[in-house]
């Protein structure tokens, strides 16, 4: 499976001046090869390269792999937009945020994630040190920090290309590792439940809960709770969590989370009345209370359960992990 480490560089000022401005570089011949790609209509790499190959390398001062990048990036740029449109995320074909997604070129910001392959940057990981391209020619000695047991991952396990990125003026690199899977567990004992909710983004039935305000301020945007439920926050914790959980040999079952905030995870009556208030939750018939995302939680881990003896996992939103 595929792992990502990221590094945070330690370059000199002269050091960082030369990344900048090869990192700028790469970017405006990407966004050139955009609109030559939106222009001609040549979205591929190969037909793409005829057209920008030569001029990329007179023109930017970019080496042949760099520019063999910049072109693979416009092109990948393109691919990753014709999906988003024809997915609807763009809305529906002649409606104007549509037109304009779909009608324009690609254009790349100055600090965005150039790639780099074995052929451009090399490791030193005793040294802790890369020696990396620039566009004023290879740049030794440019150091690099993490903590220890990343590092170790990185040496061991590294392969394939690395981004080079810029964010807020701190310069890193992000390092595809490619790691064995974990076996499988197929004999658990317990399930974790996980309840996602508005409030309460992720509360789990060992009671732990993770309010995120920050997160909550950057989805509440007017759109109906449903569009809320399966917005970013929720599919990316999701996604994380079944990348952790594979790579340490979890199971990840997903069930059905209809009723469960009104279902009392001790008697398993179901009403709604059993819901007085959003975070209380009073069972009307064994007396039973508890918080409302918690009680959902202990039935999600249940649900989970029975799931896996059944072996017939749903695509249902809510989730449950192995204890």
């Amino acid at each position: 499976m595929k792992l990502v480490v990221r590094v945070k560089l330690l370059p000199t000022p002269v050091q960082a001046k030369a990344l900048e401005a090869t990192l700028h570089a790469c970017n405006e011949a990407a966004t050139w090869a955009a609109h030559v790609a939106f222009d001609k209509k040549a979205r591929r790499p190969l037909e793409l390269r005829k057209h920008t190959y030569t001029e990329i390398r007179a023109r930017w001062g970019l080496g042949a792999q760099a520019a063999q990048h910049a072109i693979k990036k416009t092109c990948d740029a393109y691919t990753t937009l014709n999906a988003n449109l024809r997915a609807g995320r763009y809305g529906r074909p002649g409606t104007r945020r549509h037109t304009r997604a779909a009608g324009k070129p690609v254009t790349f910001r100055p600090t965005a994630a150039q790639p780099y392959d074995d052929r451009m940057l090399s490791w030193q990981h005793q040294a802790r040190t890369v020696s990396i391209w620039t566009t004023t020619g290879r740049m030794k000695g440019v150091a690099f920090t993490g903590q220890a047991e990343q590092l170790a991952f990185l040496a061991a396990h590294r392969k394939g290309e690395s981004d080079l990125v810029c964010q807020d003026g701190t310069w890193y690199l992000i390092a595809t590792c490619d790691i064995d899977e974990a076996a499988l567990n197929t004999h658990p004992n317990g399930f974790l439940g996980v309840d996602l909710g508005i409030v309460n983004i992720a509360v789990t039935c060992d009671g732990t809960r993770h309010a995120g305000r920050r997160i909550n301020r950057k989805r509440e945007n007017g759109k109906p709770q449903r569009a809320t439920l399966h917005s970013w926050p929720f599919a990316q914790l999701g996604a994380f969590i079944a990348y952790k959980a594979k790579k340490a040999g979890v199971p990840v079952v997903y069930v059905d989370p209809a009723y469960t905030s009104q279902e009392c995870s001790q008697c398993h009556h179901t009403a709604r009345s059993n819901r007085p208030s959003q975070a209380v939750f009073a069972c009307r018939v064994c007396g039973f209370v508890e918080h409302a995302d918690l009680n959902s939680s202990h039935n999600i881990a249940h649900r989970g359960w029975y799931t896996w003896v059944r072996g017939a996992p749903s695509t249902a939103p809510e989730l449950t992990l192995t204890a």
